[in-house]
C-alpha cells in the first residue's frame, strides 16, 4: 500500500430515494423528544452500506469498480421496505440508533456479490453479518436502553449502487460519490 495520504476511506452503499428520505425526516423528528443524548445522523447521508471496504488505495477501488459494473448491471432495480427500529449493540447500552430495511431478493444477492467483489480485488472479508439499515444516530455517551415505538416507513426505491468516499470530520462524516453504478432497469 501507498503512503497513508493516498488511502481513500470507502464504503459500497444503496442510496434511499428523496421520498423515502423525507417519510424517514418526518420520523426522526417525532423521535428527537424521545431519545435524549442522541446524535442525529445528517438525512443527507443516509444509505444502506453493503459492504465497508475502510481505508483503500485507488488502485484496489479501480480493481473493484471493474468487476461492481457487470455486478451492478446484473442486479435488477426493486424497492425496500423501511421497517422497524432498531439498536446496536443488542444489549446493554446503545450506541446505535438504526431503522430496518428489508431488501428484495436480487438486493440481497447484490449485497453478496460486493462482498465477493471486494475479496476478489483484495479485500478482506467482512467478519461481521450483514444487517440492511439506516443509521439514525449514535450515542456518545451511556444511556438506559429506550424503549422504541413501533413504525413503519413505506419503501425505498432502490436503483443505483454508489462508492463512497468516507471524511471523518468534527461535524461526522462527509460522504462524496466516487462512482455510481445503475442497476438494471425492469
Amino acid at each position: 500500500m501507498g503512503a497513508s495520504q493516498d488511502l481513500v476511506r470507502a464504503f459500497l452503499a444503496l442510496p434511499i430515494d428523496p421520498a423515502a428520505r423525507s417519510r424517514v425526516v418526518h420520523l426522526t423528528e417525532d423521535l428527537r423528544p424521545l431519545l435524549r443524548g442522541l446524535r442525529w445522523a445528517s438525512p443527507q447521508g443516509w444509505h444502506l452500506t453493503l459492504r465497508f471496504l475502510g481505508p483503500s488505495t485507488r488502485e484496489s477501488l479501480d480493481q473493484l469498480s471493474q468487476k461492481l459494473r457487470g455486478v451492478a448491471s446484473a442486479c435488477p432495480a426493486g424497492e425496500g421496505r423501511l421497517g422497524e427500529l432498531g439498536l446496536f449493540p443488542g444489549r446493554g447500552s446503545p450506541r446505535v440508533l438504526w431503522l430496518n430495511v428489508e431488501l428484495p431478493e436480487p438486493a440481497r444477492a447484490l449485497q453478496q456479490a460486493c462482498e465477493a467483489a471486494a475479496r476478489a480485488a483484495g479485500f478482506a472479508s467482512e467478519d461481521r453479518p450483514f444487517r440492511s439499515h439506516l443509521t439514525l444516530g449514535r450515542w456518545r455517551e451511556s444511556v438506559p436502553r429506550p424503549q422504541l415505538p413501533s413504525v413503519g416507513s413505506g419503501v425505498t426505491r432502490l436503483d443505483e449502487l454508489i462508492l463512497f468516499r468516507s471524511d471523518l470530520g468534527p461535524q461526522g462524516a462527509l460522504y462524496t460519490p466516487l462512482e455510481v453504478f445503475l442497476l438494471a432497469r425492469p
